[in-house]
């Protein structure tokens, strides 16, 4: 992992832009910023993270076509009203359909059970 102020960004295949991305979206589900709220502007951000301008334009622009944030010219950017929820039921198919699979497979290999999952879940 390599730690860049207040943030980690892992050396997986996922584009640093994309781990901004995930980190405003995290940030909107924690209710840190809620509908139509302001959001750090990209000089902001860009210096808080350590990271190059260019790339919080790339994650900016990106969740924008997603519209999870909108641009008041001038102003800056701000949430898109329910996005919050926009992002919850993404990352929930996301986990359905490729987190969860993986799970049973791994606890199928290793001879885990659902009761010992259930278990651990709930302690």
């Amino acid at each position: 992992m390599i730690q860049v102020n207040k943030i980690e960004y892992s050396n997986s295949d996922k584009a640093i832009y994309l781990q901004i991305a995930d980190r405003i979206c995290d940030e909107i589900i924690s209710g840190k910023y809620k509908d139509d709220d302001r959001i750090p502007s990209v000089r902001e951000f860009s210096v808080f993270l350590e990271v190059n301008t260019n790339t919080v334009v790339k994650a900016y622009d990106f969740l924008n076509r997603e519209n999870v944030i909108y641009n008041k010219r001038g102003l800056g950017f701000f949430v898109t009203p329910g996005a919050k929820s926009q992002i919850i039921k993404y990352r929930r198919d996301e986990f359905m359909q490729h987190t969860l699979p993986e799970v049973f497979r791994q606890m199928r290999m290793l001879g885990i059970g659902i009761e010992e999952v259930v278990s651990k879940y709930e302690n």
